[in-house]
């Protein structure tokens, strides 16, 4: 299914390549490569990058780096003179060019660095570790190389293409699959042995990077997974190696200041977002609080008609008037006495009364449903039951109202 997908997703390509669209191509092109890389997939995007002959055979295509990449980031083979001289000469410091970048400077323990790297004749010797060197020996070896020539800190002629091997490196080695295939057949063999058509096109071109042994991961993805992307990435430029692409991400100071500002401007929305939700948040939280303040400040009835330790209302007392009992706590005749306490005794009075027609009401609605399930299911015991069902609350209030009205 991935390959079928792949093919599909060239086929669009080539469709888009004929309407002159070069760049929806490409994109389906690295689609396809992502789901099942194949070299059909590769040649074209090679073309695509290079500006090479679309029309011509496979083996006749030449293809050329894109506009703004650095002539050291070339192969060896395609060096310019110029700048072979310059690295033979630098001491000290010297100028790294850049295509239409300002000059950069570098010390003479980079550049010695980056000729160390090239002169290397296995990944072993790049990240400088032993043959039996630990998953946990690779990683700090790489960490450090990488840090050291990462093209944004160092700007020696050839770092890109150093930091490039050490990526590769590491990535060939921490496979352990593509590091008994090297181990067991070296670099070009396992490239051989696993692809002979390329074989032959690699044939008689040793590459001083080691470049023939491809790893799954580009080298500037790799460094972003272990560093988290501690460096800036900016543009992207796309470079072939005989049939295997990569992305190399570069980023001159004027693109590293403005992608710093940008940063600023992000960390601002943030604050900005993070204040306009507490702002939203803030009525809820209002209501919360007062309603916290207001359960704080609420104080216990003076009064109940039950005793109530817990609120302290366990002093017995009777209303002047209709004798009606109730509970107050040890402190109520300093607050109540007088007109006071006798408006509060009419309350208490009232009270009593909606509490005796509330239960009284319950008990007869209670005695009624018993009745009935007695009627319905022929049950004499319900029947008994409801019959014989006192209604207390009832008898009190009747007892109240009467002795009320005898008043």
């Amino acid at each position: 299914m991935e390959k079928e997908e792949a093919e599909r997703l060239v086929e669009k390509a080539k469709v888009c390549l004929r309407s002159g669209r070069r760049d929806r191509a490409l994109q389906l092109l690295y689609e396809a490569q992502k789901i099942y890389p194949t070299t059909r997939a590769r040649v074209l995007i090679d073309a695509i990058v290079g500006d090479g002959d679309m029309n011509g055979p496979e083996s006749e295509r030449t293809y050329t780096p894109p506009p703004g990449w650095r002539a050291s980031d070339v192969s060896s083979q395609q060096e310019e003179p110029s700048q072979k001289r310059r690295e033979g000469t630098s001491a000290g410091t010297g100028a790294g060019a850049s295509a239409g970048d300002d000059s950069k400077t570098y010390t003479e323990e980079q550049r010695q660095g980056v000729l160390r790297i090239k002169r290397c004749k296995n990944f072993y010797e790049i990240l400088g570790v032993s043959k039996d060197a630990s998953d946990e020996d690779l990683k700090k070896a790489y960490r450090k190389l990488a840090l050291r020539f990462h093209p944004d800190k160092n700007c020696a002629p050839g770092a890109t293409e150093a930091f490039k091997a050490i990526g590769n490196a590491y990535a060939v080695l921490s496979n352990p699959d593509k590091r008994q295939q090297y181990d067991q057949y070296g670099e070009q063999g396992a490239a051989e042995t696993s692809s002979p058509s390329t074989s032959q096109a690699r044939h008689g071109h040793h590459r001083t990077f080691h470049r023939d042994f491809e790893a799954d991961i580009s080298p500037e993805e790799l460094f972003n997974m272990f560093f988290g992307g501690r460096f800036p990435t900016g543009n992207i430029h796309v470079y072939t190696n005989r049939g295997a692409s990569y992305a190399h991400f570069y980023q001159p100071p004027r693109r590293r200041r403005a992608y710093e500002r940008r940063e600023e401007v992000v960390e601002e929305n943030q604050s900005q977002n993070t204040f306009t939700a507490f702002l939203q948040l803030l009525p809820v939280l209002v209501l919360i609080l007062i309603s916290v303040v207001t359960q704080m400040m609420a104080t216990n009835p003076p009064y109940s008609l039950f005793y109530k330790p817990s609120m302290g209302l366990v002093v017995s007392r009777e209303t002047q008037h209709m004798g009606v009992p109730y509970y107050v706590d040890k402190g109520f005749h300093k607050e109540y006495h007088g007109a006071a306490l006798e408006e509060l005794e009419k309350t208490i009075e009232s009270d009593y009364i909606d509490h005796l027609q509330s239960s009284c009401w319950k008990e007869k609605q209670q005695k009624s449903d018993l009745a009935n399930l007695g009627q319905l299911y022929r049950d004499e015991r319900l029947k008994q039951k409801a019959e014989t069902m006192k209604l207390e609350h009832c008898e009190k209030l009747h007892r109240f109202v009467a002795r009320h009205r005898g008043e």
